[in-house]
């Protein structure tokens, strides 16, 4: 038998246990070491049931994601898992799954495949694999509307989202709650049911229901996915093969669920999102700084500046459940900032993401104040005063005077050198920037970037404390822009660039909508406020090389009082509910501005739109990744890889003929495309320069 399922009795009972940490997942091994005690159990006469269960911290918490890249690769998959669960299925006697932790995905395919599932109260179950861009691909479709009817299996199939024990059980997916130890439960009701007839999930069709109840389960379902998982091929996958469950015998259905799996796994969305599943755990994994390093305790933190982007700091760490001393200059905007987040989480209360409860209890966690007393108790300051380095150093200036020794003192600067704040203090190990994007208290990125001094504990603090804040801390070095925004600043710069040669305001976000970015360049310009932008341009304006075409609209509609959303105009307007509406006032200026500059209008393609944009990112990102301001490549370059660099090089050459040296290719990306390499293998020794 595999070392990593182990099968041993109490009595009559056989107890399976899966030992694959840390979350047993159903890895080569795994699922050869079940069959091998099914086995060995059917031939034992002295057993009458069988319990599965996991050891360690958690029942099966899905497969083995990396078996679905060899899979790409064309590495033979083998069986599969459905041979195993049709033998658990088959097998002559009860099987109970006994389930603590979760038991996702293949885990939860797994569950189903028993005759009987035990849980405890605070599991959870769930089929997210429509988060990976892919659908269950072990009958999981077929099985689970045969257990929880077709309603809850089309949703949790199609919106990936966990359920709780409780809910669990309500929808049938569970046969009972198991108070106390879960091992003695289970193999108490496995004594229960020993000697019964083991009931088949697989020939289960009471919840199937009829094609007219069905049908407007499923047309609700698709255009809910339409709206909400806006050009993903999954979730439609998912409510075919759960559809399939229903119409067709579930040998046959099983067929048409393998049929989809396969399409899913195969497209780019799905190594998209692969992808980026795999970057969100690598990012934590700074070559310098080794796990064992100690990290800092933070339980209370103070905030500098309750605007905007201070405000929403203040929420997310009362989110998290630690106290916030929220400081403002004066009271006018200090009781600004407070009506803000309360306005927001009221928004939160009305689309029912939070209770009233339980922002009454975050909003006691946020204390206001006009003064730096109280400042000496703090472990950790956020500073998030405007955007300019005289007012920041002040800041720390004083922090330095006020905080006791070892507290982290933190900058939200967007793109202010974090080494020269630092330089206002005494005591650089302790500085560090955490850069959160706006709106900060919604975007799941946290840039944490390091100076020259940073120390490592404050680092692995940072990066420890981002997931605690369920944010994707992500440590960069201390450039102009650090990496989000030097990256971002480019794609915004030929947004507006294709703006002013003659493409309409919505035209260009359209087109980089429809590719798939979550809002067009100059909506997110809107939101974030145009006003944060155009003070970093006149900070750095003496940076700029003379000659250089600099794009103008953005600063001229700034001159006009036109900041976005905050004031109600940007390249947009907006009614009361914050809705993006065309302004054919801004059509009218920036043409009036682009003839007065000399830039002559013409029709720009949407292909043209896109390529400029994003191939503005993928080279400013390729310098970046040559730099050394960044340990590995991101989404842009992942993209680019799937284009080929051969292509893109080749197309950012073409812009470079016809707008000058700004599109000169970045020395990376010119020799990877010539030694015909990708972003994907680039992987000098780096520690993200400080």
């Amino acid at each position: 038998m595999s070392d990593l399922v182990q099968l041993t009795k109490d009595n009559d009972v056989a107890i399976i246990t899966i030992n694959n940490p840390p979350v047993n997942a159903l890895s080569p091994g795994v699922p050869e070491g079940i069959a091998e005690a099914i086995e060995q159990l059917q031939k034992d006469g002295d057993i009458q049931a069988a319990v599965l269960i996991g050891g360690g911290r958690t029942f099966v918490a899905g497969a083995d994601i990396k078996e679905f890249g060899k899979m790409t690769a064309g590495k033979s998959r083998g069986p599969g898992l459905l041979p195993l669960l049709l033998k658990i299925e088959d097998c002559r006697k009860p099987l109970v799954m006994a389930i603590h932790g979760t038991a996702f995905g293949g885990g939860l395919e797994l569950a189903m495949a028993g005759h009987y599932r035990v849980a405890v109260p605070n599991a959870q179950v769930g089929q997210p694999e429509v988060k990976l861009g892919l659908i269950p691909g072990a009958a999981g479709t077929q099985r689970l509307p045969r257990l929880a009817g077709v309603a809850k299996a089309v949703e949790m199939c199609a919106e990936g989202n966990p359920i709780k024990a409780q809910d669990a059980l309500q929808a049938g997916i569970l046969d009972r709650l198991i108070d106390g130890d879960l091992l003695s439960g289970a193999v108490a009701f496995a004594r229960e049911v020993a000697g019964k007839p083991a009931p088949k999930t697989c020939e289960r069709k009471d919840k199937l229901g009829a094609p007219e109840q069905n049908a407007p389960i499923f047309a609700a379902a698709r255009e809910a996915a339409r709206k909400k998982q806006r050009g993903m091929m999954a979730p439609l996958a998912a409510i075919d093969a759960v559809e399939a469950a229903t119409k067709l015998s579930f040998e046959e259905g099983c067929q048409i669920e393998q049929k989809l799996f396969l399409e899913c796994l195969f497209s780019d969305q799905s190594r998209a999102l692969i992808h980026v599943f795999f970057g969100e755990r690598e990012v934590a994994r700074i070559p310098d700084i080794p796990k064992e390093t100690s990290v800092l305790p933070v339980n209370n933190v103070a905030i500098v500046g309750a605007g905007t982007m201070g405000g929403g700091i203040a929420m997310v760490f009362a989110n998290a459940g630690i106290p916030v001393l929220l400081k403002e200059v004066d009271r006018a905007a200090l009781d600004r900032g407070l009506a803000n987040i309360q306005k927001n989480y009221a928004n939160s209360v009305k689309r029912g993401r939070f209770t009233q409860q339980y922002i009454d209890e975050r909003l006691k966690l946020i204390e206001p104040t006009l003064s730096f007393d109280g400042f000496s108790g703090v472990d950790m300051v956020v500073e998030a005063v405007f955007e300019g380095m005289a007012l920041k150093k002040e800041v720390f200036a004083e922090l330095d005077r006020v905080c006791r020794p070892g507290t982290i003192l933190a900058t939200n600067t967007s793109t202010l050198s974090i080494d020269e704040i630092a330089s206002a203090t005494s005591r650089l190990p302790s500085v560090i920037g955490t850069h959160f994007f706006s709106p900060a208290n919604v975007m799941r990125l946290l840039e944490i970037v390091r100076g020259q001094a940073t120390s490592k504990e404050v680092i692995a603090t940072c990066m420890q404390l981002s997931k605690r804040l369920g944010k994707i801390g992500v440590l960069v070095g201390n450039c102009t822009g650090f990496v989000g925004n030097r990256m971002f600043g480019p794609y915004r710069r030929e947004a507006q660039f294709l703006v002013e040669e003659g493409a309409g305001v919505e035209a260009v976000d359209k087109a980089l909508y429809d590719f798939g970015m979550a809002m067009g360049p100059l909506a997110t310009g809107d939101l974030a406020g145009l006003d944060v932008g155009w003070r970093i341009r006149k900070e750095y304006r003496h940076l700029q090389k003379p000659g250089i075409r600099q794009p103008f609209a953005e600063d001229k509609l700034c001159e006009l009082g036109r900041y976005g959303q905050k004031t109600g105009v940007g390249w947009y307007k907006y009614d009361e509910q914050r809705r993006a509406l065309p302004d054919p006032e801004v059509t009218q200026l920036v043409r009036k501005w682009a003839a007065e500059a000399g830039i002559p209008q013409r029709q720009i393609s949407a292909e043209e739109i896109v390529d400029r944009c994003l191939y503005a990112l993928v080279n400013e990102g390729a310098r970046i990744l040559e730099e050394g301001y960044a340990l590995r490549g991101g989404g842009p370059m992942w993209y680019a890889d799937t284009v080929g660099l051969k292509t893109v090089y080749e197309r950012i050459r073409e812009f470079e003929k016809r707008h000058d040296e700004i599109w000169a290719p970045a020395p990376l990306l010119k020799q990877l495309a010539e030694q015909g390499r990708a972003f994907a293998e680039f992987n000098k020794p780096r520690t993200a320069t400080a």
